[in-house]
């Protein structure tokens, strides 16, 4: 393993995956940029020594600073962290990219799928900057909250190139933060993306009161559903049964931390889905997400039941009960 690691970060995006990054990486040594699209929160930041607004109760230290200004976040990084929400990522990359030429390792802290394209989030890094930069992802049962607060947390790192993954893993992994290698991208992107569509009907069964033997049919099947995508992609089976699978699944399905799991309580407790949205405190990637999911199942011919009926829940009106009873009496077979 490569002993060099990095020395100056900037972190692009302050919600609270790139607000925990930051911490992560300066407690390292790093000297970390994190820039905010909103200016207020930038200064906020910077000032009060603290991100208020994403992750309250925890100092940032000395070495974070916190800016507005795209220019002066890429000023000097020798790594970048991109931690925007996917919906967003084009758009903020696609300024990056017209404002700055120089090349930096990249690392996506984001999960979904674009609507549209279907992209993972680093292939829409890579369809914006090109192939010049080498992008990699962190990915895993990453509760931000949790791992600021100190609690022992395992991750993964997947990039192509395995010096990327291992630098990267020298740089953050602490006694508190363990992060492995993996050179499956795409299954560990993917295991982000899908398990925020099958923590919603885990939220949802929750919200019903359905109990703990539903809810655990619904997470066994559910990674059998982005398992089962997933080779259709061309990623390792294996790659599911670990932290970027059922690692994460897990997590995002008991968390009440989770604003995938904490949506779908509020849609199995009768609100409408407007309504979650217009209340939730940050994006939640799952809902969208439960569109692409759908649409790349659909282009591989991957059978994902679970997917379709959150799909019908959200988009297409159909009752919660109603869609569990679809689940329920779909046609018997073998497991």
């Amino acid at each position: 393993m490569s002993n060099a690691i990095y020395s100056h970060a900037a972190v692009i995006g302050a919600g609270a995956m790139g607000t925990l990054c930051s911490m992560l990486l300066a407690e390292r040594g790093v000297n970390v940029t994190l820039w905010a699209r909103d200016a207020a929160l930038a200064d906020e930041i910077q000032n009060n020594r603290e991100n208020r607004r994403y992750l309250s109760g925890h100092q940032l230290h000395d070495r974070v600073t916190a800016t507005s200004d795209i220019e002066q976040a890429l000023a000097s990084p020798d790594v970048v962290i991109s931690a925007i929400p996917c919906q967003f990522m084009r758009e903020t990359w696609m300024g990056i990219v017209d404002r700055n030429n120089a090349r930096w390792p990249i690392v996506s802290v984001s999960k979904g799928i674009e609507v549209g394209t279907l992209l993972r989030p680093t292939q829409i890094i890579a369809d914006v900057v090109g192939d010049a930069f080498p992008v990699m992802t962190l990915s895993g049962p990453c509760i931000a909250g949790e791992i600021a607060a100190g609690l022992p947390t395992a991750a993964v790192v997947a990039s192509a190139e395995g010096a990327a993954a291992e630098r990267l893993q020298a740089t953050i992994s602490s006694p508190l933060f363990r992060v492995y290698t993996n050179d499956d991208v795409v299954g560990v992107e993917l295991g982000g993306a899908v398990k925020n569509v099958i923590a919603i009907a885990a939220g949802i069964n929750d919200g019903m009161n359905m109990g703990c033997n539903a809810k655990a049919g619904l997470v066994t099947r559910g990674i059998v559903e982005i398992t089962r995508l997933g080779v259709a992609l061309g990623a390792r089976a294996e790659t599911f049964a670990g932290l970027a699978g059922v690692g994460d699944l897990m997590t995002t399905c008991m968390s009440l931390a989770s604003r995938n799991h904490a949506a779908g309580v509020k849609i199995g407790q009768g609100q409408c889905i407007d309504d979650v949205i217009a209340t939730s405190h940050g994006v939640i990637e799952g809902i969208e997400s439960t569109r692409s999911v759908l649409q790349l199942a659909k282009r591989f011919g991957v059978e994902m039941p679970i997917t379709r009926a959150i799909y019908s829940v959200l988009f297409e009106e159909q009752s919660p009960t109603s869609a569990i009873h679809d689940l329920m009496t779909r046609q018997l077979k073998s497991e």
